[in-house]
């Protein structure tokens, strides 16, 4: 893996998030903006997806946005990033999201922000990439899915090495510090996908 120069962030656009979550999304943004990398997201304005663009711009930073058509139609894109991409379809954005990627943040959000985990993780089992992903398990959000790994490992359907595809961290405040740490620091704790 070389250097993180673009981070993905995959997370939830429901204008009901809690403020808890919407405030750490600035705050990512922010950290991303000022340590000199590119935000790549969704290209919305409204939530989690909103909030990190915000906090991007506010620290001076890049932040890309991909959105398929039928979302730009319906007038919940972000015209304020850097560059706002336009694609034809859901997948279509996926792939350019996941191409212009060189690590991936996922923050809360719902079965949209479920699917995007998911792909990137099935991707990186099928070695089609070898970037890392990190899960902001911001107030235990994402222990259910955490479990539901360790399930597909009891019941044999993964075997062990699927921990090493993903970090879990607590704060927004972490992701910087174990994207920069060596894969081998990164992943300590399950060291046979290194």
């Amino acid at each position: 893996m070389s250097e993180i120069a673009s981070i993905c962030i995959y997370c939830g656009s429901s204008s009901r998030a809690s403020e808890a979550h919407l405030d750490a999304a600035a705050r990512l943004g922010r950290l991303i903006a000022e340590s000199g990398r590119t935000i790549i997201y969704g290209g919305g304005r409204l939530g989690l997806m909103g909030r990190i663009a915000q906090g991007g711009l506010a620290g001076g930073g890049t932040v890309v946005g991909i959105i398929p058509e039928h979302l730009y139609k319906v007038e919940v894109q972000n015209e304020d990033v850097t560059e706002l991409l336009v694609v034809d379809t859901m997948h279509t954005r996926k792939a350019e999201m996941v191409r212009r990627a060189d690590a991936f943040c996922v923050l809360p959000g719902g079965i949209g922000t479920l699917d995007e985990l998911v792909e990137i993780l099935t991707w990186r089992q099928l070695e089609l990439h070898d970037k890392p992903v990190v899960v902001v398990n911001q107030d235990g959000y994402f222990e259910p899915f955490r479990a539901l790994l360790a399930h597909f490992i009891e019941h044999r359907y993964a075997g062990p090495a699927l921990l090493g595809f993903v970090s879990f961290v607590d704060r927004v405040e972490d992701v910087l510090p174990l994207l920069e740490a060596s894969p081998a620091e990164r992943f300590e704790e399950h060291p046979e996908k290194i």
